[in-house]
């Protein structure tokens, strides 16, 4: 979740500052480098519902990223990193203590 709220904040930041499609992406890009396309569209989505962001230029900027980048293909890379973390986080029903079931 601390990784989708800097993507936010950074899509967020951007926008302000006027940024509008690939330059927004690469802004986000920058100061998350391992925020992957499908990262960026939930933080997308997670600041479309933010009920505090409410200047319509914004939301319509962030809108149109989450667009384009939902209907791109997601890039071999993205798909990997998303592995690699799936790969990283221990389970929730195996405790480090609990002793192997024979």
């Amino acid at each position: 979740m601390k990784e989708k709220k800097r993507v936010y904040e950074a899509l967020v930041d951007g926008a302000m500052e006027g940024l509008v499609g690939d330059a927004l992406y690469d802004f986000v890009r920058a100061r998350c480098p391992k925020a992957s396309s499908k990262k960026i569209v939930r933080a997308s989505l997670l600041a479309l519902t933010d009920p505090h962001l409410k200047d319509r230029n914004i939301l319509d900027v962030i809108y149109a990223l989450a667009i384009k980048h939902r209907l791109d293909d997601t890039t071999v890379e993205d798909e990997q990193d998303e592995e690699t973390e799936e790969q990283g986080k221990p389970s929730d029903t195996i405790t480090r203590n609990q002793p192997p079931v024979s």
